[in-house]
């Protein structure tokens, strides 16, 4: 099952962007016997839609197509790594062949790209930074492919 995160706003060369990267290769590499993998992102572009209803467009026409949709929101719901692990297992077992996780900009998603989403998950009542979005989000995607390998990663 690949696996697309699309994200309002561009990393380019940063500590984000290179953590992300890590984590998604780490994904890829453990996930891929599984049937998970691989995992990209795609990025838009802020200074193309300033507001959340133009955000939500270039996101939807970013997922591709058939893709699962779970959206990152503060008021969805909140796993634990296992539970998280669990959910994508049964995505992958149900015959999902894509997933894409939807991360709005400074104001959230729009709603009408929230409303359509098959999941809504938070990473928590915090609100954080969406560079530090990704990375957590790309780290809990290589989390979950070692909990589902029984690699020691994951001591929880």
């Amino acid at each position: 099952m690949r696996v697309t995160i699309c994200a309002v706003g561009r990393l380019r060369r940063s500590p984000e962007a290179a953590l992300t990267a890590d984590y998604l290769q780490r994904f890829d590499r453990t996930g891929r016997p599984l049937g998970l993998g691989p995992a990209t992102v795609s990025e838009i572009d802020e200074r193309k839609a300033q507001d959340r209803a133009a955000q939500g467009a270039l996101l939807a026409a970013a997922i591709p197509e058939g893709a699962a949709l779970w959206a990152l929101d503060e008021r969805g719901d909140a796993l634990g790594s296992p539970a998280f692990a669990c959910r994508i297992a049964g995505l992958r077992d149900g015959g999902a062949r894509h997933l894409c996780l939807a991360i709005g900009g400074a104001d959230g998603l729009a709603p009408a790209l929230r409303e359509r989403a098959d999941f809504t998950l938070s990473l928590g009542p915090m609100v954080w930074p969406h560079r530090l979005v990704r990375v957590m989000l790309a780290e809990q995607l290589y989390r979950a492919a070692s909990i589902l390998a029984g690699t020691p990663y994951h001591r929880g």
